[in-house]
């Protein structure tokens, strides 16, 4: 049975906005401040299909920094107290360190204990299990910061990238942020051997669960708490695995997942196990796999529950829908234009190119008009089918007259190619497509109470 971890904890610690910052004084202020500053502003404007900015005042944390760590006696000290001075020199808000021992066997405990004594803001939680995931689901979920993140020990991501990584949650544009090593313009040095594994890791999630982000594994991430609690219940690996598992249901619930690209130097004392660890990688894959087509993982429900809600796609002075019908309009076509072009060739030898013109038309147009009637426009049903395809005849008689005019004019000027008379067809059937679109939306298909598009008749 799972035990109750323990807890120590530093002295409060307070905002550090009054601390020297790095960096230029702009106006005054530090870059720390004018970031503060910005926030405070931005927490005022009303937020379109998201969620809101994090409560940045209040006596809670705004940032819990996680450090996982299983016998790390040796890095563990010169980690956190590196990470804590550059928090306080260049977050302003409140924040927390949380170092989560997963049962460690040497003096790590007790170093964890004396850095929570010695330094404010830093804690002290100790499992008796191992599994990088046990200690983040357990410390992230029985946190109260707005913000969890976490980072390995050695410190391999360089820290500049800790505030690019956390801004856009702190600012609510982002749900999940991820450090990135395979990201345009990350910088990385490590071995041959780690980064032939890490891509091709990378590219078999591509490859069987259809991922978007570009790196799973770097050990610098972060996270919404309100995110946390919704999507951690489902996450149910509890080592290595714990980072993919939780990204892919983030993206399969509708999340916006940040990649900042990091500077990263590989730790050449690294004591991660690479075959055990591909080996319980590829048994994760299958799993979270299975769970996704069979449905068992709550992917939908998520979805709903957290997914960030449609934008508007019609800028403004565009009538509602135009974008979206041009689109489905243009593929219509596509297939209309082809399929035309098809029967054309094929009828030409026999009745001559007048006869396999109109021949060629009359049958794709409609098939055409069916096509966007119901696609483009969304119109279902029986009702007003005759009308619309007269209607569409009409249209179709238009683009008859403009195509047949310019086969003749071609053939009253010269001698054609094949290649010529095609070239023309094309050309003159992609003006009657335009000519017909802005029939069918502001004549055909127009609703009762949408006005007729200037210029449409």
């Amino acid at each position: 049975m799972p035990t109750t971890p323990a807890v120590r904890t530093g002295a409060a610690q307070g905002r550090h906005t009054a601390h020297p910052a790095a960096g230029p004084i702009v106006n005054g202020m530090t870059p720390t401040e004018m970031a503060a500053r910005d926030l405070e502003v931005d927490s005022a404007i009303p937020q379109q299909a998201g969620r809101g900015p994090v409560r940045t005042s209040g006596p809670a944390p705004v940032l819990d920094v996680v450090v996982p760590v299983h016998n790390e006696e040796r890095d563990l000290e010169p980690c956190v107290r590196r990470l804590h001075a550059h928090l306080r020199a260049h977050f302003p808000y409140r924040f927390r360190i949380t170092v989560a021992d997963n049962a460690s066997t040497d003096g790590t405990w007790a170093v964890a204990e004396s850095l929570a004594g010695a330094l404010p803001g830093v804690r002290a939680v100790r499992l008796e299990q191992k599994g990088r995931g046990r200690a983040l689901h357990t410390t992230w979920l029985g946190s109260d910061a707005e913000v969890l993140a976490y980072m390995d020990v050695d410190l391999s991501t360089d820290l500049n990238a800790l505030s690019p990584l956390v801004a856009p949650l702190i600012s609510g544009h982002s749900d999940v942020a991820i450090g990135s090593r395979l990201a345009r313009g990350a910088r990385v040095v490590r071995g041959p051997k780690r980064e032939l594994i890490s891509r091709a890791y990378n590219l078999l999630l591509r490859g069987t669960l259809a991922v978007r982000f570009s790196d799973a594994q770097c050990g610098f991430k972060a996270i919404r708490a309100d995110v946390a609690r919704a999507v951690l219940p489902h996450v149910a690996d509890t080592g290595w695995f714990f980072d993919t598992e939780l990204l892919v249901l983030a993206q399969r619930a509708g999340l916006r997942i940040h990649e900042v690209p990091v500077d990263w130097v590989d730790d050449p004392d690294s004591r991660v196990d690479i075959v055990r660890t591909a080996l319980a990688d590829l048994r994760g894959i299958a799993r979270l796999g299975r769970g996704l087509a069979t449905g068992s993982l709550p992917v939908a429900r998520l979805r709903a529950q957290l997914g960030r809600g449609a934008i508007a796609t019609d800028p403004p002075g565009v009538p509602r829908g135009l974008l979206r019908q041009v689109v489905r309009f243009a593929a219509v076509g596509v297939v209309s234009t082809l399929a035309y072009l098809v029967l054309f060739l094929l009828l030409r030898g026999q009745v001559g190119p007048q006869a396999a013109n109109l021949v060629a038309l009359l049958a794709t147009a409609v098939g055409n008009t069916a096509a966007n009637r119901r696609l483009t426009f969304g119109v279902r049903g029986s009702s007003g089918v005759a009308r619309h395809q007269f209607q569409g005849l009409v249209v179709f008689a238009l683009g008859l007259g403009l195509t047949s005019g310019a086969l003749a004019l071609l053939h009253g000027l010269t001698a054609p190619s094949r290649l010529t008379e095609v070239s023309v067809l094309v050309a003159a059937n992609l003006l009657a497509t335009v000519l017909r679109f802005l029939l069918l939306r502001g004549w055909v298909f127009r609703r009762p109470t949408e006005p007729v598009l200037e210029g449409t008749l």
